[in-house]
């Protein structure tokens, strides 16, 4: 007969296996499940998210702050659109003042939104980017894009606040070309290229006219006659120009010539003028003998003021030679 089972038994076996999963929950988990310090978000994509699965991360300047918790499609039958919902959640362990310290932790909606629209603000985006190109898989990249406007699609989602999202950079590039391809296809490249066709008919059968032969002919002829000219200046010119250097050098010669004889002049000059002067002292002392009116005293007077002009001339020649044959400047 079998005993009976002990509740005591089945008790202390029950409380052992919850302490074995809690232990491997803190061992294998990192006691995560006991951190409550998560802000999640809601972003809107209009990209397709295929490769982005739940888990994925979440970076920041390619640093690890989260991950996405959930994936949901949305269908709008009026509208016949469909929503992309993405549920992201940061850890804000892993962000921190300069000094190290955590953020304050914002307790009412008012303040987790006044955070969320500083991050807007400084230009953080949230944008699809590739994990690896051989898996293909996802992730999101929250980083800053200033030039990229934010845009909200207003839409709610279990009352989380929403983060902006720009296109992906190969949804970037399909839609330019999408534009360029629709702004070709609006052109009227069949008028144009007629209009082009017409054109080029027309400048061949100008090129091919008797008028335009006959331009290049003339045309032809005049630069002919516009070399012959050249080289027969330049064949009257070469004799020309050999006597003006000629002319140039001898001109300098005279006036170095020149230079010590006016340099004598004005020494005799100065000579005759002292000269003078004594004897004008010499007339002042017999101008009782001879009298005011005395015609002695009237040439002494006439030969100073000469020596002055000719001294004055001397003077001017000293400093302008070249006056001897260019004449004096008025």
């Amino acid at each position: 007969m079998s005993k009976p089972i002990s509740p005591v038994a089945i008790g202390g076996f029950t409380i052992g296996a919850l302490a074995l999963l809690l232990v491997a929950v803190f061992i294998f988990g990192g006691g995560r499940f006991l951190q409550t310090d998560k802000v999640h978000f809601v972003i809107f994509f209009d990209s397709s998210l295929n490769g982005l699965d739940i888990g994925a991360p979440v970076k920041m300047q390619g640093v690890k702050i989260g991950q996405v918790t959930e994936i949901i499609l949305q269908i709008d039958p009026k509208a016949t659109k469909i929503y992309k919902p993405v549920v992201i959640e940061i850890d804000r362990n892993t962000l921190t003042s300069k000094e190290g310290k955590a953020f304050p932790k914002a307790m009412t909606r008012e303040e987790r939104e006044e955070n969320r629209d500083k991050l807007v603000a400084a230009g953080f985006r949230a944008r699809l980017e590739m994990q690896s190109l051989l898996t293909g898989l996802l992730f999101i990249d929250f980083d800053v894009h200033r030039d990229k406007p934010p845009v909200f699609t207003g839409l709610e989602y279990q009352g989380l606040l929403e983060l902006p999202a720009i296109p992906t950079t190969v949804d970037e590039i399909r839609n330019t070309a999408s534009e360029v391809a629709k702004k070709l296809n609006a052109l009227p490249l069949e008028d144009i290229v007629q209009d082009l066709s017409a054109s080029l008919r027309e400048i061949k059968t100008f090129l091919a006219s008797k008028d335009v032969k006959k331009s290049t002919a003339a045309l032809a002829s005049t630069l002919e006659g516009m070399e012959k000219t050249v080289k027969t200046l330049n064949h009257n010119l070469e004799p020309l120009l050999a006597n003006t250097n000629k002319t140039m050098v001898s001109t300098n010669t005279l006036i170095k010539d020149l230079k010590p004889i006016v340099a004598n002049t004005d020494k005799t000059l100065s000579t005759a003028t002292a000269a003078l002067d004594r004897a004008q002292d010499s007339m002042a002392k017999l101008d009782g003998a001879v009298g005011p009116e005395s015609a002695l005293d009237e040439t002494l007077e006439a030969l100073k003021d000469a020596a002055r002009s000719v001294r004055n001339l001397t003077d001017y020649l000293e400093r302008h030679p070249e006056a001897v044959l260019t004449g004096k400047e008025n």
